[in-house]
């Protein structure tokens, strides 16, 4: 029953942590990022990663990109695409370039600089979800560029590391025309799929004489359309985003989204903000406390100057810019897995794993708290 007790210690930690970090004027989501680092290895070891934190924690961030996607205004998302294709190109460019010139001032081969700038192109925009929602910003222009950003960052990223791995990897070569047609398909079926079997299977379900049909019928059609993300080769929380947001094209939208939150943030969401500060170690570090320092200056600023510049250039004045630099920032779980990726084929060194994992978990860090001071002034964001 060991997990009982985590399960408890993160509810209870969670949201001690969170009301404080409210009542510090910060987000919710920055204090309980931090408990997953107090209770985790890092400080006093009471929670171990394993497999139920990395299944609960696997739905937490499903069911988060789910309700934003239902949250989420669609004629928003799509003014704003070429803001968000520049956002993710210029998001990309900086940060790889300079995980690059990192690799090469440290000494790293190609193929492990090459690497380091694919990890801090990575971008996971869960983090910035949160914060949005919190402050009640999802919808902005803003918002609505961070979010389709998200989408296409995580295709290039995925392109990226597949063209990196058939090169240098240990593992199989990957086709990069298989790979880019398989993403092409998945949109493809996703839409058609939104658009015409999502509301026929809710209208469907909704009437079956069973306790919660309709939450059901939402939560099976998130699954599915995550599992044929990660089948098709894209991150899963881009297609519970794209469930979410075809179930907010039916009239069952309020009914899902008022149901669903109290499952998702009582139990899974918090185990999922956890599970990141459990990847916290600081063994055999302190040797290497200048590459982590630079390394984290870089990542957070190529982030906000290379996001920030594609929005720059597409309309947005310098505040509303900075904000959506700030929202790319956090690398999150996308990282964490890019990294683990890396070590295992080899294309990430092992006396570098625990210091890149810190990085990244600054960077989610940090994020929350950048995007509150940022939005502190209402008046300038989303002025041309």
């Amino acid at each position: 029953m060991e997990f009982v007790l985590y399960l408890m210690l993160i509810i209870l930690f969670t949201k001690l942590a969170g009301d404080l970090s409210v009542r510090l004027g910060q987000p919710s989501v920055l204090g309980k990022l931090i408990v997953g680092i107090i209770l985790g290895p890092a400080v006093l070891g009471w929670i171990q990663n394993g497999e139920f934190i990395h299944y609960f924690s696997e739905v937490g961030v499903l069911l988060l990109m789910f309700i934003a996607g239902l949250e989420t205004d669609l004629d928003q998302l799509r003014k704003n695409w070429k803001s968000a294709f520049a956002v993710a190109v210029g998001g990309i460019i900086l940060p790889f370039l300079g995980g690059f010139a990192i690799g090469e001032m440290f000494g790293f081969s190609y193929a492990n600089a090459l690497f380091m700038g694919v990890i801090l192109s990575a971008t996971s925009v869960s983090i910035s979800v949160q914060v949005l929602k919190d402050m009640n910003k999802l919808n902005t222009r803003e918002g609505s560029t961070i979010l389709g950003a998200a989408v296409v960052d995580d295709i290039l990223v995925v392109i990226l590391l597949a063209v990196l791995m058939s090169f240098f990897g240990t593992g199989e070569s990957v086709s990069i025309g298989l790979l880019i047609t398989k993403k092409v398909l998945f949109f493809a079926v996703a839409i058609v799929v939104g658009w015409f079997v999502v509301p026929r299977v809710m209208k469907w379900m909704a009437p079956l004489k069973v306790t919660e049909a309709v939450i059901a019928a939402a939560l099976m059609i998130c699954f599915a359309f995550a599992y044929f993300a990660e089948y098709m080769g894209m991150a899963g929380i881009i297609g519970a985003f794209a469930a979410g947001i075809a179930i907010s094209q039916t009239t069952f939208k309020h009914t899902v989204e008022s149901k669903l939150e109290p499952i998702a943030y009582s139990i899974f969401v918090p185990v999922f903000f956890v599970s990141i500060g459990l990847n916290v170690s600081f063994e055999g570090v302190g040797s290497q406390i200048g590459f982590v320092l630079l390394l984290t200056v870089v990542a957070i600023l190529t982030k906000l100057l290379g996001g920030g510049l594609g929005a720059r250039l597409t309309g947005f004045n310098n505040h509303s810019a900075a904000i959506i630099g700030s929202g790319m920032i956090s690398r999150g779980e996308v990282a964490l897995i890019i990294a683990a990726t890396g070590l295992s084929s080899g294309l990430l060194q092992q006396q570098y794993f625990t210091s890149v994992i810190i990085v990244v978990i600054v960077t989610t860090l940090v994020t929350p708290p950048l995007l509150k001071y940022l939005f502190r002034d209402p008046v300038r964001v989303g002025e041309k």
